[in-house]
């Protein structure tokens, strides 16, 4: 069984570079290439650029540009967030309050941040991997300089309630920050930071067909930060370095795109994604859909298969021209089961054998046809190959 085109299903990882965005970047490679920094005329036409960047962004997020942080990406733009932070707030508290489903680039800064004296509570979440306004305001005490909750998972594309987690942070410490990885959520979901509430908001351009390497932080004005790059005073002095004109431009270019396009975007990808479900669950056996079932992503499909491996599932997808996942991009390489899935109680056993389709622009019901055409055959196979699979239950 082969298909006539390569099917890439792993959006949440990567997204191809759109062309009006490529287009609009080729100029800040070659005649525009000045540094913006210098005075003359063709650094001053790569000042413009990013000026202009500055101001399409934050009218797309509902900000200032004077809030708007260019970055090499989301854990850049994750790790500056929750670190400048904490650090600036370091005389007054010393809580980070987050969740255990947070993607690494969050998980990883906290615990280094436990090491240099703070606390962090990392609260748990339900089984479809929801954590409550409730829960977080509980968790807030006097000395909770930060809340960070994801706006949507990246492994299995839970939405979290955060313009209510924000609203009950606050109610509770006016001078708590929250912030929100909403790396997965831009083009998908409504990012407006007045909506949601937020102090600061992180997003990765690669996620919504912009150039890898180029990233967004949103810093509400007179929200406490300490920078986390020293040198000179790009970014208002908030992240030296010589600016990446050519990502910047090229990420504000993908992002008006994916929100102008969004309202039509989404429900054709929902009406997909709910295909793609609604056909491996009926044509196997021994299959849990990971994540809540209607609030979530809406290209996002999660899916554990009893007795399998994932990565065996995976590459026998690829043999047939189907790419696709089994989790984080960047954990992709370990043996360790994802911490998501564990954390919403599925058994260490299971949770190996997990497979998430995340679908873009160029996919089709076709598309989704083929891949429940090809699952049942190849879970069959390597089920007749596991031992587990013939054990007595």
């Amino acid at each position: 069984m082969m298909n006539r085109r390569p099917i890439y299903l792993d959006h949440a990882a990567t997204s191809p570079l759109h062309p009006k965005a490529l287009e609009a970047m080729l100029p800040y490679f070659t005649e525009k290439f000045g540094n913006p920094s210098s005075v003359y005329t063709i650094a001053q036409e790569a000042r413009k650029a990013l000026d202009e960047a500055h101001d399409k962004v934050a009218s797309l997020l509902g900000a200032r540009p004077t809030e708007i942080i260019f970055t090499s990406g989301g854990t850049e733009s994750d790790n500056a967030a929750i670190k400048g932070v904490a650090l600036a707030g370091r005389d007054w508290g010393d809580h980070i309050v987050t969740t255990n489903i947070e993607h690494h680039a969050v998980l990883h800064t906290c615990n280094f941040l436990e090491k240099q004296g703070f606390r962090v509570t990392y609260l748990p979440v339900d089984g479809d991997g929801l954590v409550t306004p409730a829960q977080v305001a509980a968790a807030v005490t006097e000395k909770t300089l930060l809340v960070s909750v994801m706006l949507a998972n990246n492994e299995i594309g839970t939405i979290e309630p955060v313009a209510e987690i924000a609203r009950a942070v606050k109610e509770k410490s006016p001078r708590t920050s929250v912030h929100t990885d909403a790396v997965q959520g831009l083009g998908a979901l409504p990012v407006d930071v007045n909506r949601l509430g937020v102090d600061l908001l992180s997003l990765s351009s690669h996620k919504f067909r912009g150039p890898k390497g180029s990233g967004i932080l949103y810093l509400r004005r007179g929200t406490p930060f300490t920078p986390q790059q020293s040198g000179g005073t790009q970014e208002r002095n908030r992240r030296a370095g010589t600016e990446n004109v050519a990502g910047i431009v090229g990420t504000a270019v993908a992002m008006e795109l994916a929100v102008t396009e969004r309202e039509k975007s989404a429900p054709r990808l929902a009406a997909l994604r709910d295909r793609l479900i609604a056909g491996i669950e009926g044509s196997l056996e021994g299959v849990r859909l990971n994540g809540h079932r209607t609030q979530r992503l809406p290209n996002n499909v999660n899916f554990c298969f009893e007795f399998v491996e994932g990565e065996s599932i995976l590459l026998n997808l690829d043999f047939l021209g189907i790419a696709a996942s089994s989790g984080s991009a960047c954990t992709s390489a370990s043996l360790e089961p994802s911490h998501v899935l564990l954390a919403i109680g599925v058994p260490v056993e299971t949770a190996h054998g997990s497979v998430r389709f995340s679908l873009g622009p160029e996919n089709t019901p076709e598309d989704m046809d083929y891949v429940v055409k090809a699952l049942p055959g190849i879970i069959q196979r390597l089920r007749a190959m596991s031992p587990l699979a013939h054990q007595p239950r």
